[in-house]
This record gives structure tokens, C-alpha cells and sequence, in this order.
């Protein structure tokens, strides 16, 4: 008989975040039956995909009261009133515990504040339905969690649970966090829609660090609509324009380090191009204005050296404790000296600095908004089946800007 990685896919649609939220507004959904729809499907396909490390059901449910009671009464706490959210288990909720898929945290005593993300998310309404799974401390070492399409596959990491929860239908909205590309990878390698802000425009209070100067929330939603409404209802006033700007200009990037992609991503992207054009949008090729290669280099190595100052003490801890590639890291990033990080943060700001400028921008009432989009792949060939964290080159997940 087939194996059930071979026969089932376990990826559904949770719902148009504006949808549910209208209609709980208008008292046509309960966020009752919501979160009971959510609880009934995370009973049936969490078995196999494993996207949590915790269910907070009876919590979620007395808030789903609550948030229904208020609803009848004309009381909305703000667009996400009633709506479901995971989050990703390197950050704190109160009253449970930040795990962060590691063996040093496996005692570790409930959260007593909630991080800002999640406070931010609890005053617009939503309700936290649980931690899902990440990769330890948000880095290499994998996590349990599996793609909901085939569940043989990675669900790309760092933040797994967050992307397969929302593919598998279990919720319809999810927070993760990026470093490098913890957000965009996962939602690519499981079809789903994120958005990672630029670095730190969201707080990182009541996150476990990793590169604390890069270190930032991020939303996953079926579609991008869904993202983007998630992160308008969080973000501070002074991050989002309401504005629509004009038509912007598509950029593709182009750079030496892209042309190792395989044929059929090649042909992905070409198709792209046409169907953008054809929707009227001006598309144009650009060469990179910093080479992707050396990007990811500094990029490491600056991250490596905050983890490693952030992590120092896991280098005591008894052995089995924290995995091997985690360890490896913090080792790396001792050994790299506080002058050649300066000296390669400047670069970074120079290259950010450069990177406005190539990208060319434009300000609609003192807010900038940047009217250039840039495309390129997120890795170089198909996703391969495996449950590691990763599949093809690290640099993909470095394409300039913030």
C-alpha cells in the first residue's frame, strides 16, 4: 500500500482574513464556531503534519467567548477581532512556555508578559491558539513540523509551524520571525503568503534572539491579501501608508550568483515576467547594486557574532542540550572580533544606503513609500524532499535590501 506522504495532501485554505473578520463584525460568523472549525481541523490533520508544540484549547476558547460576547454587544477590539493566530515558539505568550525546540528549555517555567507582537495582536482581537514549531532558536537545527503538501518535504524553517499551520488550513493567520529568511522561505516552500517587514520596524521584545539587529516578526496568510491585512492591524501608525502609490516598477534582479539556478526555476521566473507585464505593470532588469555572495557573507557573520555574544552561555550547558549546528555557530561567532563586525555593519548600512537610491523612492504625505519591487527566486532549484531545514544555496536567502 502507499504510504500516506505519497497519497494525501494535507493542504487547505483557512479563509480570507478580511472575510472572517467582516463577518464577525456583522455577527453572520461567531468566533466560536471559528475557533472550534480550527480545533476541529487541527485535530484532524495535525497528526501528520505536526505544526504544534502546544494547543492552547481551553484558553482559546474561553477568549472566543469573550470575543463573541463582545461582538454582540457593538464591541470590536479592532480587525482581527476573533480571528485565530499561531505563534511561532521562540516568542512569549503568557501563560505558556517559549520552548524554542530546544533540549536546554525542555523545564523552562511559563512566560508571565506576552512579547509586543503579541500584545499588538491581542489588542486588535486576535486570540492565540498556540505555539507551533521552529527550528531550534530559530536556526538550523530542524524542528518536527512537515509540509502539509507532502509531508515527507521540509516545510522550510525557521519558522515551520507557522507556514504549515496555515497551509494545512489549521488557522488562518500565523507569526514567525526572520533572521535571514525565516518567513519568506517557509510560506514559499508551502505555497502560502508572509510578510517580513523591514528589519526591526516591529518590535523583538519577548523574542529569544538570534541576530537581535535583524531578528523581526513576521505574518503568514493563505494569500497575500491575508498578510498584508494582518500586518496593517499590527503595525505602528508610522509604518503604514494607507496611501495607494502608482504603479510601480518591477525589478528582476540580475547577479552572478543567480545564474546556478536550475532551468525551471529560470522558467518560473521568466513566466512571471510576462504575466506581470501583461497585467500592465513596467518590468525591468536591473543588475544588483551589491553582489548577493558578498551580501550573505556579511550578513553571516554579523549574525553569527550577536548570536554568539546573545548565546555564549550554551557553550556550558551539559551535551545534547543544544544541537550541533547551534553550537557550531556560537563557536564561529566567538571567533569573530568586534572591530570586523563594526566594520562590516558599515558596509551593510552603506549597501542599505545605496539600495535606496537604486531602488528610487517617492513621499506621499512625509511617508516614504517606495514605488520599485524587486523579484528574484527564493532558491535555486525545486524543493527536494527531506526534512531538513533548507534545500539549495544559502545565498538565495539574501537578496539585498532590508
Amino acid at each position: 500500500m502507499p504510504s500516506i506522504s505519497t497519497t494525501v495532501n494535507f493542504a487547505a485554505d483557512p479563509g480570507r482574513l478580511s472575510e472572517l473578520a467582516d463577518a464577525i463584525v456583522r455577527q453572520q460568523l461567531s468566533p466560536v464556531d471559528l475557533m472550534q472549525a480550527c480545533l476541529a481541523r487541527i485535530d484532524a490533520v495535525e497528526p501528520h503534519v505536526r505544526a504544534w508544540r502546544e494547543v492552547d484549547r481551553e484558553r482559546a476558547l474561553a477568549a472566543a467567548l469573550e470575543r463573541a460576547r463582545e461582538a454582540q454587544n457593538g464591541l470590536i477590539r479592532g480587525p482581527l477581532h476573533g480571528i485565530p493566530v499561531a505563534i511561532k515558539d521562540i516568542i512569549d505568550v503568557e501563560g505558556l512556555t517559549t520552548k524554542c525546540n530546544s533540549g536546554s528549555r525542555a523545564n523552562v517555567a511559563a512566560a508571565t508578559a506576552d512579547a509586543e507582537i503579541v500584545l499588538a495582536l491581542k489588542a486588535q482581537g486576535a486570540i492565540v491558539l498556540g505555539k507551533v514549531h521552529t527550528t531550534e532558536f530559530a536556526f538550523f537545527d530542524p524542528s518536527p513540523a512537515r509540509n502539509p503538501h507532502n509531508i515527507g518535504h521540509t516545510p522550510g524553517g525557521s519558522s515551520s509551524g507557522s507556514a504549515a499551520a496555515v497551509a494545512a488550513g489549521m488557522v488562518p493567520l500565523a507569526i514567525g520571525t526572520q533572521t535571514v529568511a525565516s518567513v519568506n522561505r517557509p510560506a514559499a516552500y508551502c505555497g502560502v503568503a508572509a510578510f517580513k517587514p523591514s528589519s526591526r520596524s516591529l518590535s523583538n521584545f519577548g523574542i529569544a534572539p538570534l541576530g537581535p539587529s535583524y531578528d523581526t516578526p513576521g505574518v503568514f496568510g493563505w494569500t497575500v491579501a491575508d498578510a498584508v491585512y494582518a500586518y496593517r492591524a499590527v503595525a505602528p501608525a508610522f509604518a503604514v501608508s494607507r496611501e495607494v502609490p502608482p504603479s510601480p516598477v518591477i525589478v528582476v534582479l540580475e547577479d552572478e550568483h543567480l545564474r546556478d539556478a536550475s532551468a525551471e526555476m529560470r522558467a518560473a521566473l521568466a513566466n512571471l515576467q510576462q504575466r506581470l507585464t501583461a497585467s500592465g505593470a513596467k518590468v525591468e532588469k536591473r543588475q544588483a547594486p551589491i553582489e548577493f555572495n558578498r551580501l550573505f557573507q556579511i550578513q553571516r557573520s554579523t549574525m553569527l557574532y550577536e548570536a554568539s555574544r546573545a548565546m555564549r552561555d550554551f557553550l556550558t550547558l551539559p551535551p545534547g542540550q543544544i544541537g550541533e549546528k547551534l553550537l557550531a555557530a556560537i563557536a564561529e561567532g566567538s571567533a569573530i572580533t568586534e572591530q570586523r563586525y563594526l566594520d562590516e555593519r558599515r558596509e551593510i548600512d552603506q549597501s542599505l544606503k545605496g539600495n535606496a537610491s537604486f531602488l528610487g523612492s517617492h513621499r506621499i504625505e512625509h511617508q516614504p513609500v517606495s514605488l520599485v519591487r524587486r523579484v528574484c527566486p527564493t532558491q535555486s532549484h525545486r524543493l527536494q524532499r527531506g526534512r531538513s531545514r533548507s534545500a539549495g544555496s544559502a545565498g538565495y536567502r539574501i537578496r539585498g535590501g532590508r
